[in-house]
């Protein structure tokens, strides 16, 4: 048949092809939509029972009881999670919609963490320098009505048990020399303590019950604080009081002396699957110390630029020695480093408008960390309803890092974030639970970069503070990957971090603990940071005048958390879109409703 015959026939047939071709097409979509759709909402119902997590994918408000951390139950979840994997990826991801193919990465690659973390037997080290499975069992605050107060009663009523189950797995971890190292962990008991406390006044799990609602009936408050008075006394502090020398005398002692996580068993790859997960990205911890040693070399050279503006003639090491020393950079009272705390965040707020186009109603406040683990906290932590400041050992708590720290915990950072997230756009449950390192560490740390535009360091020192933290997260490139990969000791990676940067003493120890500890984790902040100013930049070069950071910073923030290569492939379709404002269109359809 001649070619001008075919082509006369495919134009006979072209209205019947091309009412069918959509129709399948459409058919095939729905198909995918719907599929992914059964595994994800049946995923989430198992995961929300199987974890005993509330309506909002915490363990807390809406749950009575703590999860079963048995072996048996680890390997129900592996299994479970393997079979959800292998399901999930005969979706042909193709005929998603653009949101749910967002939701398939996030799904899969959260997935592919947990049976990462089960294969490897995570559960049986339960506990690191700066984190351990009973440091967030006593909540902040109160809850919103009896029934809470209730299920809090129960889930207290639980803790023998859990205890008990993580006992058994911490002492399987011992035997096989899977530990953190001994170093980190030396003296952490002491965060037992105050629960193991059998007089409720002075116990932190009471302390909920002195924040009870007025909405709940004088009678049944009284009867809850009693409840709670005898929960507290006879079951939560002989919990603790059992645990506590369990972990100073047989636990602490028998940790493994060794530093790197490429010592553990199967080491090597252990670590390289842990830099995978954490950082959602496809370097090697080679590369990543190559990076970091980048990074180092071009922050230290405007930290010298900013030290000869302070008018500072001496050298490095002894502008460094000052910014410790000098006591002009310390609160004199934990008010007083809470008060300017709250003064830095007042006056973010009045810069939020020019540099976020979408702004939350949801507030947050500004509290002193809790007592209790304060001695080996971080120097803050942004959360939904709180931004906590570290007024423990206020002399390690110094005045020209708060800033950067005040952006990057509270506003735009974390507690600003989280509450874009609360009242974000409406997606699968697993979605709002879901958290990524690189993607909110990193938006964290770009922050403090943001603040220079919002006016936020006043003073050389401020801005000094500002690339001492920024240096800090380039050093942990180096020092996670010295540590685990390379084979540093702990006064190696002491001895970088504060001959680089300007944090004090106490912080460095506290931190590098938390490096070797926790491998892998620190990584992804600066990782996730410069690839945010990176996609930045491309935006600014190719959009031109219409570049317009509201509505960068809202595309990035709309998104929610997910994969670094997620995040890079949805700034690259949003420049590639011209740059708009992603809401635009509520804002015209807001309009056109007004009377």
């Amino acid at each position: 048949m001649r070619l001008s015959a075919l082509l006369a026939l495919a134009a006979a047939c072209l209205p019947i092809a091309a009412t069918a071709a959509p129709l399948q097409l459409a058919s095939a979509a729905q198909s995918a939509a719907d599929r992914f759709r059964t595994i994800y909402e049946a995923e989430w119902a198992w995961r929300v029972n199987e974890l005993a997590l509330g309506p909002q994918g915490t363990r807390g408000p809406g749950t009575d009881r703590l999860p079963d951390v048995t072996p048996a139950a680890q390997q129900r979840r592996l299994e479970y999670w393997r079979r959800t994997l292998a399901e999930l990826d005969t979706i042909p991801v193709a005929q998603l919609s653009a949101e749910d193919r967002i939701n398939h990465a996030v799904l899969r690659t959260s997935l592919q963490r947990f049976v990462h973390e089960l294969e490897a037997r995570d559960y049986e080290m339960p506990f690191a320098s700066g984190s351990s499975f009973w440091a967030r069992l006593a909540p902040r605050a109160g809850f919103r009505n009896a029934q809470e107060y209730r299920d809090y009663i129960a889930r207290m009523r639980d803790i023998p048990r859990y205890f008990d189950e993580q006992v058994a797995n911490m002492r399987a971890g011992l035997a096989r020399g899977f530990t953190p190292p001994r170093v980190t962990i030396t003296g952490r008991e002491r965060t037992i303590e105050p629960f193991a406390n059998p007089d409720p006044a002075q116990n932190p799990f009471y302390n909920a019950f002195n924040q009870m609602p007025a909405s709940i009936p004088a009678a049944e408050q009284e009867a809850l604080r009693a409840e709670g008075r005898t929960v507290v006394a006879e079951t939560v502090a002989p919990a603790f009081a059992k645990l506590l020398p369990f972990i100073r005398d047989e636990y602490i002692p028998g940790a493994r002396t060794t530093l790197a996580a490429e010592d553990l068993p199967n080491g090597e790859a252990y670590y390289a699957t842990l830099v995978k997960d954490h950082t959602t990205l496809d370097l090697t911890p080679a590369q990543i110390h190559q990076i970091g040693l980048q990074e180092v070399a071009r922050i230290r050279a405007e930290m010298d630029e900013v030290m000869r503006r302070s008018g500072w003639t001496g050298d490095f090491a002894g502008f460094l020695n000052f910014l410790k020393t000098d006591p002009q950079f310390v609160a004199k009272t934990p008010y007083d480093l809470i008060a300017r705390t709250t003064w830095l965040i007042n006056k973010v707020n009045g810069k939020l408008g020019e540099t976020i186009g979408l702004l939350p109603r949801h507030r947050f406040t500004i509290l002193p960390t809790p007592a209790a683990i304060a001695p080996f906290g971080t120097g803050g932590n942004g959360g939904l309803d709180s931004c906590v400041f570290n007024t423990f050992n206020l002399p390690a708590r110094k005045l020209y890092t708060l800033p950067a720290l005040a952006v990057h915990e509270c506003a735009p950072g974390h507690s600003f974030q989280a509450a874009l997230a609360l009242e974000g756009p409406s997606r699968p449950p697993f979605r709002r639970s879901t958290s990524f390192t690189g993607y909110g560490e990193g938006w964290g740390l770009y922050t403090e970069w943001l603040g220079i535009g919002m006016g936020m360091y006043e003073t050389p020192y401020e801005d000094f503070g500002r690339l001492t933290y920024e240096m800090w997260r380039a050093c942990r490139l180096v020092i996670d990957t010295g540590i685990h990969h390379l084979g540093w000791s702990r006064e190696q990676a002491i001895d970088y971090l504060a001959s680089n940067t300007a944090l004090a003493d106490h912080e460095v120890e506290t931190e590098i603990d938390r490096y070797i500890s926790d491998p892998g984790q620190a990584l992804a902040y600066k990782l996730g940071e410069m690839l945010i100013r990176r996609k930045r930049a491309d935006a600014e070069q190719r959009l031109g005048d219409r570049f317009d950071q509201r509505w960068f910073h809202d595309m990035i923030l709309d998104l929610g958390s997910v994969p670094l290569p997620v995040l890079e492939q949805q700034i690259d379709l949003w420049i590639a879109g011209g740059g708009r404002n992603p809401h635009a269109q509520e804002g015209a359809s807001a309009a056109a409703a007004a009377p």
